[in-house]
């Protein structure tokens, strides 16, 4: 029997594989597909996320980011990290190098998709395998979660994301913020020659019916090769009643998710990978709801008071004038968000 069994393979799978592995567990992945998995998403690391990435000695090839810009049609404010760099990088590029670190750790990898999970005297049954303790890394819309009935309730106001990517050289080192009427769009250098383009908003129209919304960066981008196809994610919102069922244990995206309004997914995610393993190689995973709120409030916090605004229809349409007009504020948010 091992200790752990991580259902999913992407970065919060991987890197709470790798963090039970550094802290003596025996640990195997479950994942169905092949590495490296490509996901809609804005592919921004805020510095947090590099550092923890270090800690797990993974050290990804990207872009360096000095900071956040947002603007709209006539206002535009920068907030610059106050403490290193973050990293625009690949998704794909980021899941290879989670992978190789773990194959660098001999963590095996079983072509498996867990869906359902039986829990007897203390163990947990899936893909054949018993183990102690199964971490749920299996998204957005995770099957376990709803096999151990933690599902969410009906997202309220859902959102949605599109996102793709344009050949041609980053004109900032900054992750842009475009602001429209019910939709942002981000863009991320991720290489010397590649930005990422990440819509966010409601249900309806295209990609290229939602680039409209953006008529400056719409002209940038005009005429530059797109580089991958349209990848979509969505509804975001997703409130789960509790992180854990038993020795059942959530993380990354299937332990809940708010927004991607601030960027900050993959940093939560492996803040919450590190206080797993720790909950878990102390044999603690009561503890692990306690910790995984306090790693995650303060983003969480800033995302739903920012989402709130934006869905205001007097404060929404001031959020980037307002902060063009405080821009010392806006840049203690943005580090506050870059440091959780």
């Amino acid at each position: 029997m091992i200790d752990v069994l991580v259902a999913g393979g992407g970065p919060a799978g991987l890197a709470a594989a790798i963090r039970c592995a550094q802290a003596g567990l025996s640990v195997t992945v479950a994942e169905p597909r092949t590495a490296p998995i490509d996901k809609a998403c804005g592919e921004g690391l805020m510095p947090s996320a590099v550092t923890r990435l270090a800690v797990l000695g993974v050290r990804p090839a990207g872009h360096p980011l000095r900071g956040i810009r947002y603007l709209d049609a006539s206002h535009r404010v920068d907030a610059p990290f106050r403490h290193g760099d973050g990293l625009g990088v690949r998704r794909t590029t980021l899941h290879a190098a989670l992978a190789a670190r773990a194959a660098e750790l001999s963590i095996p990898v079983v072509q498996e998709r867990v869906t359902s999970v039986t829990q007897r005297d203390g163990v947990v049954l899936a893909a054949g395998l018993r183990a102690r303790y199964l971490v749920a890394a299996d998204g957005l819309h995770s099957s376990i979660r709803r096999a151990c009935g933690l599902d969410p309730s009906r997202a309220r106001q859902p959102r949605f994301g599109l996102r793709r990517h344009y050949r041609l050289a980053p004109w900032s080192d900054l992750v842009e913020v475009h602001w429209a009427a019910g939709a942002e769009a981000y863009v991320t250098p991720v290489a010397a020659d590649l930005v990422g383009v990440a819509i966010l908003g409601g249900a309806h129209g295209d990609f290229a019916s939602r680039l409209a919304a953006f008529p400056e960066l719409r002209s940038r981008l005009a005429g530059a090769a797109p580089a991958s196809e349209i990848r979509g994610a969505g509804p975001l919102r997703q409130d789960v009643r509790r992180r854990s069922a038993g020795n059942v244990l959530l993380v990354g995206d299937a332990s809940g998710y708010l927004d991607a309004l601030t960027g900050e997914g993959i940093g939560v995610a492996l803040a919450q990978a590190a206080v797993l393993a720790r909950c878990l190689a102390s044999g603690r995973p009561g503890d692990y709801e306690r910790a995984w709120r306090r790693v995650s409030r303060r983003s969480w916090m800033l995302t739903a008071g920012l989402l709130w605004a934006r869905h205001q229809a007097l404060l929404g349409p001031r959020i980037v004038p307002a902060a063009q007009r405080l821009p010392a504020v806006f840049t203690t948010i943005v580090n506050l968000v870059g440091d959780a």
